[in-house]
């Protein structure tokens, strides 16, 4: 569902993406780990198709999200690392539009609103402007809104980051639901211990390159150590230091 063929990112003569494949299926939750500049969100968003790749391919149900890009995004949900929301819109008015740019049915749409904000828990802020909402509201409805158009594939750029113990939790079930449902789930962040949770694969990154790819198990028996966090450092090279 998620495909990457030898995808590679220059600007100029830095590599922030160096011929990076790998295929992620239906049902599979993958995590990309990795330090601050490793390229992670480069791959993200080749994938996603905000960045043109220097050469390789993304592709997302088969469709070249550069080449044929309405096909791959009617598939896709893409969650960046700094969303944007119109907050001077009602939760309501958001949906509808949102539901208008993928031209959903309007009973569909108004069946998966009302669907949706049950499960986010946001019934009794519908009508509230997006602005006056607190920012685990913001991130719940964010997520509702990728939900909306029902996709197959969903890209997520460090997703855990700043949440409430609440939404964190309903964050993870509501990944490890969808992906129980056949869903192909991408995710970027540094939050080890919630990659142990949720992800079915990991990849590791550095300097944007791809170091190791495997279930949790796998990485164990490859490279040892009893938490993704030692196997994390061992591959990266992050230096350990003593605390004074």
């Amino acid at each position: 569902m998620i495909q990457a063929i030898g995808l590679t990112k220059h600007y100029g003569s830095f590599v922030a993406l160096h011929d990076l494949s790998f295929e992620s299926r239906p049902g599979e939750i993958l995590a990309l780990v990795g330090p601050n500049g490793a390229g992670k969100t480069t791959a993200l968003k080749l994938l996603v198709g905000s960045l043109t790749p220097t050469a390789g391919q993304a592709l997302i149900g088969g469709f070249d999200v550069h080449h044929q890009p309405v096909d791959a995004k009617r598939l896709l949900a893409f969650v960046p690392d700094q969303p944007f929301l119109y907050e001077q819109l009602t939760v309501s008015e958001l949906l509808s539009f949102i539901g208008g740019m993928y031209r959903m049915d309007p009973a569909n749409l108004q069946r998966r609103a009302e669907q949706l904000l049950r499960t986010f828990d946001l019934e009794q802020v519908a009508g509230r402007q997006i602005g006056q909402l607190s920012y685990g509201m913001k991130s719940r409805l964010l997520l509702l809104v990728s939900l909306l158009h029902e996709p197959k594939a969903m890209i997520l750029d460090e997703p855990f980051f700043g949440l409430d113990p609440q939404t964190l939790r309903l964050m993870k079930q509501l990944l490890i639901q969808r992906a129980a449902d056949g869903m192909t789930i991408m995710l970027s962040t540094h939050q080890l211990p919630i990659v142990e949770d949720v992800a079915h694969r990991i990849a590791v990154l550095s300097r944007g390159r791809l170091l190791a790819l495997g279930t949790w198990d796998e990485l164990k028996q490859q490279h040892g150590g009893q938490r993704l966090e030692d196997i994390f450092f061992q591959l990266t090279g992050a230096p350990h230091r003593e605390l004074a």
